[in-house]
């Protein structure tokens, strides 16, 4: 009898960088500032990260805070060799934010970079137990000074990171990715980007974003190039497209508004190929990026989802139309990507709507890219799925050729440059502001950030505040990204019932707009 182990290996991104090594060992694979470490070192580091973190873990997950360096790379291979989940966390949380993460996921480690040593310190001291590692000296230490460790993968479906997403409640939701999905969803982004070796992948999308959208795996699996980037600064990425020959980046459209009109930016004399989601880029953008030599694809996806699910898959025949029409079939949010099963559009009784480009229904997905499901909250797992589909929130349409168009959101979530904000979240901070009545938040178009949270505040009678005053509250509480643009003082509209009409203040703000997502 053949044994089965010949034709069947549990699937793991894990396994891309040993092939990377076996086949690129001697080439570059990560270039971070300076300093430049070859798919032989990456494998030897990560190794060593995971021998070394293993005992510190006690098999709960490990969590990282750090900006796009080698670091937080490096953790994508070395904390699931030790054998538990990664959890990367965004950068731009406050200390509170980052404890509640920290304390739901159990994390038993916070590795953090130096930039963060005043809100690691915070979090530590409310977490009783939580092990800290700086990056730099006790983190070079920790890499030299233990035995390689790789364990093995034997559940493809066990979990390999948890990645938190506020959720309309904004009680943060930790979804839990599994191996098999992370190795599927990284192979789809190489098939959809066309990577291969020669490939130089820039990292000015944020790698706590859903894992990078998978690109630490995926760059890997085509033993491509990494090159990190700690802050989106349009002049080092223009250094960048001309010193080290980037070909591919990821962003949302306001980091390519940056790139476009950045005071370097002139004409490449080469293709880079660039995807974009979180919104819709504008004609206006896509027009300009194509001059300067980049080709945009736009994505759709949710945390829920390993980031992109949908592509907008070009037509060659599209490329002969007009570039105002190009610009238009280019914003729609598209087909499945390669590896998921086709989207629906759903009507709230379950049933398909028509393939007219007009009638709006909620999103619906699944396949081999989609979530085990909410950490510890069965509830909101449930709740996010019907009949084996998971239902995005996101309202759309379904064109005549099977490409879908977003139109509206059912969930109270802004996306504001990429950026997932929960209007209940910050409806409950600004409501504790001793002068605030009463609060209602919604999305309002913005022209640089795609839409904005804005605050529609009744004062308590006698009491009085500014608005700078409102979002200077918001802010010492929140991340900073939450805080409201724009902060009204008025009545606010209300059913008979006394509860706040949410869809008027939507229907005033987003007048004028085709769709009211941006």
């Amino acid at each position: 009898m053949i044994d089965p182990a010949m034709s069947y290996e549990p699937l793991t991104p894990l396994s891309y960088l040993q092939r990377a090594k076996d086949n690129h060992g001697n080439r570059i694979a990560v270039i971070d500032g300076d300093q430049r470490w070859t798919y032989d070192d990456l494998y030897e580091r990560a190794s060593r990260l995971a021998g070394g973190l293993a005992p510190l873990a006690e098999d709960r997950p490990i969590a990282v805070i750090a900006p796009n360096t080698h670091v937080l790379l490096e953790a994508h291979y070395g904390v699931p060799w030790a054998g538990v989940p990664l959890v990367a966390i965004n950068t731009r949380l406050s200390a509170r934010e980052v404890q509640t993460i920290v304390e739901h996921s159990e994390a038993s480690v916070l590795i953090y970079d130096p930039t963060f040593v005043d809100l690691a310190a915070t979090v530590s001291a409310a977490v009783p137990g939580l092990r800290l590692v700086e990056v730099g000296e006790q983190y070079e230490a920790l890499i030299t000074d233990s035995k390689p460790l790789r364990t093995l993968v034997h559940d493809e479906r066990s979990v390999i990171s948890i990645n938190y997403t506020s959720g309309t409640t904004g009680r943060p939701k930790g979804v839990m990715y599994h191996h098999r999905g992370a190795f599927l969803q990284a192979v789809s982004m190489v098939g959809h980007m066309g990577m291969n070796p020669s490939s130089t992948y820039l990292w000015t999308l944020p790698m706590f974003h859903c894992n990078g959208w998978t690109f630490p795996w995926a760059v890997t699996a085509a033993a491509a190039t990494h090159v990190c980037l700690p802050k989106v600064d349009p002049g080092e990425i223009w250094r960048l497209l001309r010193d080290v020959g980037v070909t591919h980046l990821c962003g949302a459209p306001t980091v390519l508004s940056m790139i476009a009109y950045a005071d370097d930016a002139v004409p490449l004399d080469r293709s880079v190929k660039v995807a974009t989601g979180g919104a819709p880029p504008s004609p206006a953008i896509l027009r300009e990026m194509s001059r300067l030599g980049f080709d945009v694809t736009h994505l759709y996806g949710l945390t829920e989802t390993y980031g992109p699910a949908m592509i907008c898959d070009w037509r060659p025949e599209w490329s002969a139309l007009s570039v105002e029409e190009q610009a238009r079939l280019k914003a729609r949010q598209g087909v499945a990507n390669m590896i998921a099963c086709t989207a629906r559009i759903i009507t709230p009784d379950g049933q398909d709507v028509p393939r007219d480009g007009a009638t709006i229904g909620e999103i619906a997905l699944r396949g081999n890219n989609l979530m085990l499901g909410y950490l510890k909250d069965e509830q909101a797992t449930v709740e996010a799925c019907r009949e084996g589909w998971f239902l995005t929130g996101d309202l759309g349409v379904m064109h005549p050729d099977g490409y879908v168009e977003l139109r509206d959101r059912s969930k109270d979530v802004i996306i504001s440059g990429g950026e997932n904000i929960a209007s209940v979240e910050v409806e409950q901070v600004i409501a504790d502001h001793p002068a605030v009545l009463e609060v209602a938040v919604i999305a309002t178009p913005d022209e640089r950030w795609g839409e904005v949270p804005a605050a529609f505040v009744t004062l308590k009678p006698g009491q009085s505040a500014t608005e700078d005053e409102i979002a200077q509250w918001v802010k010492g509480r929140l991340a900073r990204y939450k805080a409201p643009k724009l902060v009204v003082f008025t009545d606010l509209p209300k059913t008979s019932t006394g509860k706040i009409q949410k869809y008027v203040l939507r229907d005033q703000a987003w007048a004028g707009h085709e769709r009211r997502i941006q």
